[in-house]
């Protein structure tokens, strides 16, 4: 098992391995080796460990307990058992430091020790009497780097359903023809959220599409969603066959139960969960976030060139699930629901989809804490472009350009020498959409808001407002902090992408006003200008 491995003399450092805070009933365990042979029954019992294999000792250690109280010289470290966590509690999850993005890693549910095969991935009898099932996120003649798969252990396969059927699909679409072209620049409020005493709406009820571009059949776009909701999903799940979602929680934390295990995510974090991958959202009051779809390609890091070996996000920043199981009839039919070129289609099963009691590979879903970018800026002269603050790319096949970059414009210093310091005016090949999770964009105080977001679309011009302008025209140029309490990102990409009828007019939310923002640049020109006048 891949894990964080720590000195026997040294402190287990709570952000090596993190336990989400609350946790009701910690225990402190060890797994002793079991002698004897394999059962041959194929029925899963959680109360019969797998014999006659090795079964290695792990240690499962709560936040705050020390590795000096290992007795071994250097053992893998795993995340506590959670085995009774408070219902109310909003963080009694458990995660697994991702070693590095991409990396082939393992877990199970500590409840089964020793439930991952050993030395093969589909054994004629699984321990416990699982079953084993693969799930590819590329071809299988893919190369190595580029090769995705994960080996589930589940109680029962994913196979075992009735025949899905074709559902309304809301105001998720991929028709981006329902509308004219519209090459304005465009700006949204903060987008609305329903009220629960109105009426219940769940992650999957709460997706809708603002713009995009590309197809899901050819396996080539995106798309650009917004979801707002006030209930957690029941006995109902979430599958994308047509891509990878990229979530960013704008207001409220969403707790995200996939087959691999449980994650929290909040404001100021993400979660990529890529194409296939089954998962459930609960969520805690009223809820918005944007996601950023992408077809026919997964995220990954931005290459480094000429910075070297680090910065920007680092791979051991990345968190993915260790492995949590229910196993759980619903005599009343468990809905998974399925997006499936651009549609919705539903089927009805009689047992949860997460009963994956081990797995592994190094096709996950993942988070990452957005405070943890390693900001590279100009510290001479100039603005150096946004792409240096990419923290994930979805690449094309053409070399430097992205189907889809995930830029943040995180809390830095800003230091540069005769510079005007706030973004350029611009015209880009690109389209950049653009969201706030907190705070106020350093471009445009007024009128870009949390929640809402803006379109610049290709060769679109677009730049700081009018007071943005005068005001960094004029000021002393010190050592100053830029986006302090701020987050804002952007999703850029190289498809022209189109805004659908809600974005443009169901959602009620589009700024018509936005223009008005650029009326006050006026003429700084002045033909006399001399050298000896700078």
């Amino acid at each position: 098992m891949h894990a964080l491995f720590a000195p026997a003399d040294s402190p287990l450092k709570a952000t090596e391995v993190t336990l989400m805070r609350s946790i009701s009933r910690v225990r402190v365990s060890r797994l002793a080796p079991s002698p004897g042979c394999i059962g041959e029954q194929r029925t899963f019992d959680p109360r019969r460990p797998p014999q006659g294999r090795r079964v290695c000792r792990y240690n499962f250690l709560a936040v705050g307990e020390c590795a000096s109280k290992i007795d071994s010289e250097c053992v893998p470290v795993l995340v506590a058992e959670v085995l009774k966590a408070d219902t109310t509690d909003l963080h009694g999850q458990m995660k697994q430091v991702h070693e590095r993005l991409g990396n082939d890693l393992s877990s199970e549910d500590p409840r089964c020790p020793g439930s991952l095969p050993e030395g093969q991935n589909n054994p004629q009898v699984c321990p416990y009497g699982l079953y084993s099932e693969q799930l590819s996120g590329s071809a299988f003649t893919c190369p190595r780097p580029a090769n995705k798969r994960s080996w589930f252990y589940r109680i029962l396969p994913s196979v075992k359903h009735k025949p899905f059927t074709a559902v309304p699909c809301g105001n998720l679409t991929e028709n981006w023809n329902e509308v004219e072209p519209d090459p304005n620049q465009m700006r949204w409020l903060p987008f609305t959220i329903p009220k629960s005493t109105e009426k219940k709406v769940d992650f999957v009820a709460g997706l809708h599409t603002l713009c995009g571009a590309g197809d899901a059949k050819s396996r080539n776009g995106i798309g650009i969603h917004m979801f707002t909701c006030n209930t957690s999903m029941v006995d109902r799940c979430f599958n994308n066959s047509d891509g990878d979602f990229l979530i960013v929680p704008q207001q409220g934390e969403i707790l995200i139960t996939t087959e691999f295990g449980k994650i929290m995510v909040e404001p100021n974090e993400i979660c990529v969960i890529q194409q296939g991958m089954r998962f459930s959202v609960d969520v805690f009051g009223e809820t918005r976030g944007y996601i950023l779809e992408v077809y026919g390609a997964h995220y990954e890091l931005p290459d480094l060139g000429p910075i070297g070996a680090n910065g920007l996000a680092n791979p051991r920043d990345f968190l993915c699930p260790v492995a949590w199981y229910e196993d759980r009839e619903v005599a009343t039919g468990y809905t998974v629901i399925n997006k499936y070129q651009g549609k919705l289609f539903a089927c009805q099963q009689d047992f949860s989809p997460f009963n994956v009691v081990a797995w592994h590979g190094n096709y996950t879903p993942y988070k990452y804490n957005l405070k943890n970018f390693m900001v590279i800026n100009a510290v001479a002269f100039d603005h150096a472009d946004p792409s240096i603050f990419t923290v994930l790319t979805a690449k094309s096949t053409r070399p430097g350009v992205a189907i889809a970059d995930f830029v943040i414009f995180p809390p830095r210093w800003g230091v540069a020498d005769n510079t005007f310091r706030p973004p350029y005016y611009h015209r880009n090949c690109m389209s950049e959409f653009m969201g706030l999770i907190k705070g106020h964009y350093e471009a445009k105080a007024e009128g870009f808001q949390p929640g809402g977001g803006s379109l610049h679309s290709m060769m679109t011009p677009h730049g700081p407002d009018g007071e943005c302008f005068e005001k960094n025209s004029s000021s002393e140029l010190r050592p100053e902090r830029v986006a302090e309490g701020t987050m804002a990102f952007m999703f850029e990409s190289s498809f022209s992408m189109a805004v659908t009828k809600w974005g443009l007019e169901t959602c009620q939310r589009l700024d018509k006003s936005y223009y008005h923002c650029w009326e006050s640049l006026r003429s700084h020109f002045n033909p006399n200008w001399k050298p000896s006048q700078q």
